[in-house]
């Protein structure tokens, strides 16, 4: 954990905790996002939820160690963070905060040690300025960091990763159970990032969306949602609630925090056949146990997840080669890391590792 203290846009000072966990390198260098956290809240704390909040960051970190292993890529684990709620803060402040940060840990990560990537409150611009202020001390180092913009060497077609991961591992799970996504009915809960990546390719290829939520509620129509005029709608009102070509309704599934799992409240109300968990730890132990005995088949999120970490090793391999990919090949090796690790959380030896997999074949 390191302190930040920067001078805000009205001359006064502000201190700010980071941190960096490592947790693995065994396979290769460590990876792991960068987030922010609102800390004026966490301050409050006792020591004991403090020590608990400390050990779920750990866990992530842990957690990561493990999804760069299902996804068969020579990374180990790692996280970080600054204490912030970046909404309150100025661009400028933002950079003078990330920079301070980076002089404080620059010494721990590195392109064979730790290289940091996007995440909650974090963005291209982030890495762009984590990699300059790492180069005043090590050099020009592209490979040092992930998720960069595409003119400081980020890799094409890493936005849309995000929901073709989950395009790809939702064709890998029907294709095993002689379905295709064409003509299937589908239920995005989250339509912000990841769920909105993935909506648009799954209707492009034939793939009815049922329904969708996001922070406003959820919405339903029975014949499927126009993506391309409900995202629209989405941007305009910050949110789904009001979409004209659907209706809203009660969805008896309730989401905590990014961090935490789905409960549950009824689950006579889920009525899927599968489910892609494509967020962190969607789905709690108990509500898993549920649905398992439903005959619900669950593809679990420490595969389904994989996809942003696959394309951020796609892009630390092309700043190390110095030979960037279109966004073709960006694909299509996306395609296969997914299909291949398809095939490798469904061996029954791997599954108690990789997490609750489910087949009813």
């Amino acid at each position: 954990m390191v302190e930040c203290t920067i001078p805000k846009d009205d001359g006064t000072l502000a201190s700010f905790v980071g941190f960096r966990v490592q947790y693995d390198n065994a396979r290769g260098p460590m990876e792991g996002s960068d987030t922010t956290l609102t800390w004026e809240k966490i301050r409050a704390l006792t020591v004991s939820i403090w020590i608990n909040h400390v050990m779920t960051w750990n866990a992530l970190a842990q957690l990561m160690t493990w999804k760069t292993a299902v996804a068969n890529i020579p990374y180990g684990g790692a996280k970080g963070g600054i204490g912030c709620d970046p909404g309150q803060l100025s661009l400028s402040e933002l950079e003078r905060l990330t920079r301070v940060f980076t002089q404080k840990i620059h010494d721990l990560i590195g392109v064979s040690a730790d290289v940091p990537a996007p995440d909650m409150g974090t963005n291209a611009q982030t890495m762009a300025w984590i990699l300059d202020e790492y180069a005043k001390s090590h050099g020009y180092s592209p490979a040092v960091v992930t998720g960069k913009p595409i003119d400081l060497g980020g890799s094409l077609g890493r936005e849309a990763a995000t929901g073709r991961g989950v395009l790809f591992a939702t064709e890998a799970l029907l294709n095993e159970h002689g379905k295709s996504i064409a003509g299937q009915g589908f239920v995005v809960q989250g339509v912000w990032n990841v769920g909105s990546w993935a909506a648009q390719p799954i209707s492009e290829i034939g793939g009815k969306i049922v329904a969708v939520s996001d922070i406003s509620g959820p919405i339903k129509n029975s014949k499927r949602i126009d993506i391309p005029s409900l995202f629209k709608h989405s941007v305009a009102n910050r949110g789904v609630k009001g979409f004209s070509g659907a209706v809203q309704y009660w969805l008896k599934i309730v989401t905590f925090s990014s961090q935490q799992p789905l409960g549950v409240e009824n689950e006579n109300e889920i009525k899927a056949k599968f489910i892609v968990e494509a967020a962190y730890h969607p789905t709690d132990p108990e509500a898993d146990e549920i649905l398992s005995k439903k005959g619900v088949t669950i593809l679990p999120d420490i595969y389904a997840n994989s996809r942003g970490v696959t394309v951020s090793y796609f892009e630390w391999v092309q700043n190390i080669q110095g030979f960037m990919w279109d966004e073709e090949k960006v694909n299509n090796e996306l395609q296969a890391y997914m299909t291949n690790g398809f095939k490798d959380v469904k061996d029954p030896q791997l599954r108690s590792v990789y997490g609750s997999f489910h087949p009813q074949s």
